[in-house]
Order: structure tokens, then sequence, then C-alpha cells
């Protein structure tokens, strides 16, 4: 993978599921069923620019500007998109592990919209924490986490009970957003 900035190659680890699931899609159409509530997951999640700029790639648009109107975030995920579709070996581990706490504001908001009832955010979750059970070990953890949490439970150390010290620091992480976004 391309040498970044550390805060590139988080913003690009952090999102590499979807990175890498959209390079997919593109390559094949049976992918774009699969891909279509991670669409609309981002749009509701305050993102429509980089929704709509995910869907004209999905329909064959490979220009540069096509980020130009996006904040820095979600340009570094769309270039991440053309470099993949252009080299392959360029794109992020899905399994690799991201620093937790720069997923946290995301993970908090999806969190919140889950245990509102909101569906796409349910299935994100669902999805996110399906994967992190296959990883094993601490993101397995991590995995039931997320669930308890949609569920409310927001005790630090029923929580972060048997993690290592880096689940501990994310569950913490997410505890203070979704404090941060419950007073807002």
């Amino acid at each position: 993978m391309t040498t970044l900035p550390d805060r590139a190659q988080q913003i690009i680890q952090s999102h590499a599921v979807l990175i890498v699931s959209l390079v997919k899609a593109c390559e094949d159409d049976e992918m774009l069923q699969k891909i279509e509530p991670m669409l609309k997951a981002v749009e509701e999640y305050g993102k429509p620019e980089l929704s709509a700029a995910l869907r004209k790639i999905l329909d064959g648009s490979r220009e540069a500007d096509i980020s130009s109107n996006m904040d820095e975030d979600d340009r570094v995920i769309i270039d991440a998109i053309l470099e993949g579709l252009q080299d392959p070996t360029s794109l992020p581990d899905p399994r690799a592990k991201a620093d937790g706490s720069a997923a946290a504001p995301g993970l908090a908001r999806m969190i919140l919209l889950a245990a509102k009832g909101d569906q796409n955010a349910m299935q994100m979750v669902a999805s996110m924490a399906e994967q992190m059970a296959v990883a094993g070990g601490s993101m397995a953890l991590m995995g039931d986490v997320l669930n308890r949490m949609v569920e409310g439970e927001r005790d630090p150390g029923k929580l972060s009970e048997k993690m290592d010290a880096r689940g501990e620091s994310l569950v913490l992480s997410i505890l203070l957003e979704l404090n941060k976004l419950k007073a807002h």
C-alpha cells in the first residue's frame, strides 16, 4: 500500500470495508445489491455528497475532480477508491486494525441511530459485529460491545470487561462521543 500521511492512512483504514466493497462492486454487478445499504447509511450519516460521488463511481465516473466539493476526509476515501480501481494492490486490508479513537465519532452516531430503530444503522452495526466476530479475539469482543451499546448499555466497566488496553480505550472513546451526541 502507498505510504500516506498518518491521518490519510487512518481515514483509509477506518473506511477499508467501504473502499474495498465499492471497488469490488465496480467490478462485479452482483456486489451492487450488497453495497446499497452502505451507500444509504453514508447518506443518512450526513454525507450526501460522499454518497453521490460513490454512486457516480459505480456508474463509471473516474474523474479526479469528483471529490472537489468534499471535505478532506471524503476526498481521501474517494481518492483511495479511484486508486484501488487502477491498482488493486493499493487497497487497504479491511481486516487490519485502525486506531479506534478515529472511528469513535462515526461508531457513536451509528449506535445512536440503531438504538432509535434506524434500519440501515442496525444493519451496519450487525454487519460490523459479524465481521468482528469472524476476526476473533478482541475484535469479537468489540462486536459484542457494539450490540450491547445499541441495546443501551453504557457502563464502561461492563463494556470493557476482558478487553485489552486498546479495546478499553475505544470503548471509552465511543462512550465519550455518545455523551457528546446526547448533549446536542
